[in-house]
């Protein structure tokens, strides 16, 4: 099969990745890609969002598979013109990648439909919405912008004056474009964050391996928030009593009301889970795989991911075993000098092979997210630029070489966070028995930093 796949940043190259292991996959191609990318799939300079001109590629290289990963095509409706010119695809239609586009349509959909979540309010004007919070004076106060914000449009107001600086910004600004004319205005949940991947094809749900991503910039979860600064998988708060309470109170009941809607979902459908003393809540949906949450996820995935795309084009996902494999993954994401605010570009990465990998070899899979290739070096192109991977037996080891990995790299003002996975760590030390490897427990034994069954 020649596939072709939308998108250029580190979770098109997790995707391209697995898609490449699969015995179906003759030919790759990515539009724009990225210079990581470019060492595995031949990359074209069409824009994610250029709906025409993605379809002309598609026809001009007779695709077989066109899988779009970014949230913006989707939602401005790739997926209904590559089907209608007779593409095989994946991801879901427009109709369906609403769930993403409009934080006000997930809200209501959850509350029509009983699906847990937080409390929340919608607000097209400025004065109604800072009356709200003056009178709830409940903080933080979650304020959300209704459309897509590049990851941005949730922000954390600690008091009140943040809380009025920031919708005066949405809705008075438009910060966010059109994307911040309506907000949301949501109760503040707290305990454990689970991401949590899902394969649908409308019928069937197969929830992947749970992941922690780690959103602020600095250590001990302290500065702004970003995309994401790195990633573990899986995610030891999700537990198998837990993950059967979302199926029956979240996942199918989601994919039921979409139904309902007359709004098949089919492709990834990412939910953004807390675990509160309440019980399972969702804090929001996202149309397509995470990012960076699919640089850990995917790795560990066995079955053949082209298989999988093609039973969920062809509404036969029920017949497939997907299968993952044992053990953990570990993501440690290299950022710009200044992200996520302002940062400089064209900066020589060192460390990397012609192939976009660790110099000499390594553990580690280094994704990359914003680098461009020029004159046979690798340049920062974006604010994320490189997610270093490892997997391994225990969660600590998968750390320990992604950590290896990344002392292995450099670029001028590049910065990473110490302490990913700490809080797992923290859980599973917690609780031994069910993570097992804790050195003082009689059942196990270290073995080169990794605990093992006797």
């Amino acid at each position: 099969m020649k596939i072709l796949v939308v998108g250029g940043g580190g979770r098109e190259h997790a995707i391209i990745s697995a898609l490449s292991k699969s015995p179906l996959a003759e030919k790759i191609y990515c539009t724009p890609g990225n210079g990581g990318i470019s060492a595995c799939a031949e990359c074209f300079d069409v824009a994610a969002t250029d709906i025409e001109g993605v379809v002309a590629l598609a026809k001009k290289l007779e695709a077989d598979l066109v899988a779009v990963a970014p949230d913006d095509p989707l939602v401005l409706g790739m997926v209904d013109a590559l089907q209608a010119e007779g593409f095989m695809t994946f991801g879901p239609k427009k109709s369906a990648a609403v769930i993403e586009g409009s934080k006000v349509f997930s809200k209501e959909l959850m509350k029509k439909y009983g699906i847990p979540t937080a409390g929340y309010e919608v607000f097209t004007d400025s004065e109604s919405a800072v009356k709200y919070v003056k009178e709830q004076n409940s903080y933080p106060a979650v304020i959300k912008a209704d459309g897509l914000a590049l990851g941005k449009g949730v922000i954390l107001a600690q008091n009140e004056e943040e809380a009025v600086s920031a919708i005066h910004e949405m809705i008075d600004e438009r910060k966010f474009g059109d994307s911040s004319a309506r907000i949301v205005v949501e109760e503040y949940l707290t305990g454990p964050e689970v991401s949590v991947l899902s394969f649908t094809d409308g019928k069937t749900v197969v929830p992947m391996i749970s992941s922690m991503d780690h959103k602020r910039a600095n250590d001990n979860d302290e500065g702004l928030n970003t995309g994401g600064m790195g990633t573990v998988s899986p995610n030891p708060y999700y537990t198998e009593d837990i993950a059967k309470e979302y199926m029956e109170k979240i996942f199918l009941p989601t994919i039921n009301a979409m139904n309902a809607e007359g709004r098949t979902f089919e492709g990834c459908l990412y939910f953004g889970l807390m675990l509160t003393p309440k019980g399972p809540k969702v804090i929001e949906y996202n149309c397509r795989f995470g990012d960076p949450e699919t640089q850990v996820v995917l790795p560990m995935l066995k079955t053949d991911l082209v298989e999988i795309m093609k039973a969920i084009y062809e509404h036969r996902l029920g017949e497939l075993d997907v299968e993952w494999e044992n053990g953990s993954c570990a993501c440690v994401i290299m950022a710009s000098g200044g992200y996520p605010l302002s940062y400089p570009k064209d900066i020589e990465i060192k460390g990397l092979d012609s192939n976009g990998q660790i110099e000499g070899g390594s553990e580690t899979t280094v994704f990359h997210a914003g680098t461009k290739l020029s004159g046979g070096k690798f340049l920062t192109a974006g604010g994320r630029v490189l997610g270093v991977t490892a997997k391994g037996l225990t969660l600590r080891g998968a750390l320990d070489k992604a950590y290896e990995g990344v002392k292995k790299i450099s670029f001028e003002g590049a910065h990473y966070r110490s302490d990913i996975g700490a809080r797992a760590l923290k859980a599973l030390d917690s609780d031994p028995l069910h993570l097992g490897y804790k050195d003082d427990m009689e059942d196990y034994i270290e073995e080169n930093g990794v605990y093992l069954r006797q």
